[in-house]
């Protein structure tokens, strides 16, 4: 394990810089697609992932490049091409459930949710907490932990972003979606993100982040975003930012995994596991920053056990390992 500094290394950084991707979105077919969901129902609007997965597989070169590089090291050297159809199948998947999520229709799905009490007990006490979880299946599905428990109006979900990513999409999905299914958002990187964050967290909010990218340079408030600490991730050394983890130990909350995972037909998989607890106050430098390294090896060793159980549900369609820029 190693910490790069964020000086070092820019010109791996910038090309890895996931944030810079031009988004592949067409705001005409996007409407299009969610007007059939809405229209047609679920079971046909599901016909037309079939020729959008091949499209995607047949003519973005760049994305086939990445999605054979993680199946080879999640599955093995026999995945192939029926392999990555499988994986932008699911991608595909879950974004076209994510119109009938956030439309409120759970009734159409199999949700099973698993390890939320402790989550639930935090959102109570009025602490708040921090869910850490990856690109991998569907955060909107974790929406029927509110619908499930005894007291939803305590569970109030934050998810911190960076919203100059993916834009047409989330204007497409903001119109369509019913009032309070949308999670609140906190713009990351803003002058005022911090104490945003604080006080939605003070007020037992639950704050939501996906960690498993990594953003160069500092953000717009000139801090930088963390250490890259290099860590082994089915059987690679990749880059991973340290950041919610530092900032879990400043703002001293307790941090729990999460993972919407899609296992197929309508059938989603919750769950929630305890990562690290910083309520209590470190004093000492050293032992901080040994919490933080422990927290986020937990945290990788877990995302790579999903990814070699679920390879269907990672969705990291950028240069992750940074081969292409070496």
């Amino acid at each position: 394990m190693s910490s790069i500094p964020p000086e070092a290394g820019d010109a791996k950084s910038r090309q890895a810089d996931w944030s810079r991707m031009p988004e592949r979105s067409n705001m005409l077919a996007l409407r299009v697609i969610c007007w059939i969901a809405i229209k047609c129902g679920r079971p046909l609007a599901r016909l037309i992932l079939h020729p959008i997965s091949l499209y995607f597989l047949l003519f973005s070169p760049a994305q086939r490049r990445h999605i054979k590089r993680y199946l080879f090291r999640a599955i093995g050297p026999n995945a192939g091409w029926v392999d990555g159809y499988r994986l932008l199948h699911a991608f595909a998947s879950t974004v076209l459930d994510r119109i009938y999520l956030l439309r409120g229709r759970l009734d159409l799905f199999d949700i099973r949710v698993y390890g939320n009490l402790p989550v639930e007990a935090e959102a109570h006490a009025g602490r708040g907490a921090f869910l850490l979880g990856a690109h991998i299946g569907s955060f909107e599905a974790m929406g029927a932990c509110k619908q499930q428990s005894q007291n939803p109006e305590d569970l109030r979900l934050a998810m911190l972003m960076y919203q100059d990513n993916a834009q047409q999409i989330t204007t497409v999905l903001d119109a369509i979606s019913l009032p309070g299914l949308r999670p609140h958002i906190i713009a990351l990187g803003r002058p005022h993100s911090m104490l945003a964050l604080r006080d939605w967290l003070d007020g037992g909010g639950l704050a939501g982040l996906l960690a498993d990218r990594t953003l160069a340079g500092p953000d717009e408030a000139g801090q930088q975003r963390g250490n890259s600490i290099e860590l082994p991730f089915l059987g690679q050394p990749a880059l991973i930012n340290d950041g919610p983890f530092r900032l879990a130990a400043l703002l001293r909350r307790k941090v729990f995994f999460m993972a919407g995972l899609y296992v197929g037909g309508a059938r989603y998989d919750v769950r929630f596991e305890p990562l690290a607890d910083f309520s209590e106050r470190i004093s000492d430098p050293a032992e901080r920053e040994r919490r933080i390294h422990a927290a986020l090896e937990t945290y990788v060793a877990r995302l790579e056990a999903l990814c070699r159980a679920y390879p269907y549900n990672w969705f990291n369609f950028h240069d992750f390992w940074l081969e292409d820029s070496a």
